[in-house]
């Protein structure tokens, strides 16, 4: 597996080693993970995440895992689903065994975690319950108003459902489609009192269901605070054609490849840090597009994303057709 000193670009002093300490069955896909840092680190607050440097076929790839919780000196708890649909990170983090040597950064966070505020809802889709565990955990050892609504297919595939039920009882709403319990908005917030925050982790078009009804409702987009979920979107993932006239480029990007992955294989200089559609850095001009364009990113307003002319090149993806793309001047 990927050794721990390999070279990294770009903030080397973020990442250290660490060695995978255990593993363990949560449900038929996801496994949970003990990450053993090989030096101090500090601990995160609920809702941190650490990136992961995993070989993918060959290249070393970042992925981001929340933090569902601290065991020990250094141990950090993380919790991967399979996709087997996906890139390939996931199928690779399943491939891993006590013993086995991992790259990994050190906590960071992009959701902090308001203790402070008159009520809490939080909301999680599928695998997106593992960055509110730990936030659940913090917020029910204070006390105060709480709510988790948890929607999943089937409760099979709800990892940490039961220990979420010993620590919030009547607190934890369960949402199975498959029993015909859609969770639904604006019900779902309808009884959080003025000044409330929600957080929501999920795919991407609950967290967007999710916003419009937010502010349909006129309640203040600051209180709504959502968790990338990796990189969902609304269409399975296709090949497609990646063209860059300016650079004279043309690739075939496969189902399980980023964009941006292709064009850096193909010699394309690019400017990326987060890979997963939330700093931008990696957005280029879309100058004809054949078919749909399927936003992943977080990064982008619903009015950029509406106009189609930039994307994302670390998660979004094309549909039914070509992608034509420019470069900036550099």
């Amino acid at each position: 597996m990927t050794p721990a000193t390999r070279a990294v670009p770009g903030r080397r002093s973020r990442w250290t080693g660490a060695t995978v300490a255990a593993v363990e069955g949560l449900t038929r896909d996801v496994r949970r993970l003990e990450l053993q840092f090989d030096e101090a680190v500090e601990r995160s607050a609920p809702g941190g995440h650490v990136d992961v440097l995993i070989d993918v076929r060959g290249r070393l790839e970042r992925r981001s895992y929340s933090v569902v919780e601290w065991r020990g000196t250094g141990r950090a708890v993380i919790a991967v689903k399979q996709l087997t649909a996906g890139r390939g990170g996931s199928v690779a983090m399943h491939a891993l065994v006590p013993g086995d040597r991992l790259t990994v950064s050190r906590p960071e966070h992009l959701v902090g975690l308001t203790l402070d505020a008159p009520a809490h809802l939080l909301v999680a889709g599928g695998i997106g319950i593992t960055a509110l565990v730990g936030m659940a955990r913090a917020l029910a050892v204070r006390g105060g108003p709480l709510r988790l609504l948890y929607a999943v297919r089937t409760r099979e595939e709800a990892p940490f459902l039961d220990q979420l039920r010993d620590l919030l009882g009547p607190r934890l709403e369960l949402h199975c489609s498959a029993e015909g319990r859609r969770l639904t908005f604006p019900a779902a917030f309808a009884d959080l009192p003025p000044g409330g925050l929600a957080y929501v982790c999920g795919p991407l078009l609950m967290q967007e269901a999710m916003r419009v009804a937010w502010e349909e409702s006129g309640r203040e987009p600051r209180h709504l605070r959502s968790e990338t979920f990796g990189s969902s979107g609304s269409f399975p993932e296709e090949a497609f054609t990646v063209r860059v006239p300016r650079l004279g480029v043309e690739i075939d990007v496969p189902s399980d490849r980023s964009v941006l992955a292709a064009l850096q294989d193909a010699g394309v200089e690019m400017i990326a840090e987060c890979e997963r559609g939330e700093c931008g850095l990696c957005v280029l001009p879309v100058l004809a597009a054949e078919g749909l364009l399927d936003h992943r990113d977080v990064f982008l307003s619903a009015r950029q994303k509406q106009a189609g002319d930039v994307f994302c090149t670390c998660v979004s993806r094309a549909v039914g057709g070509a992608l034509t793309l420019d470069t900036f001047d550099r």
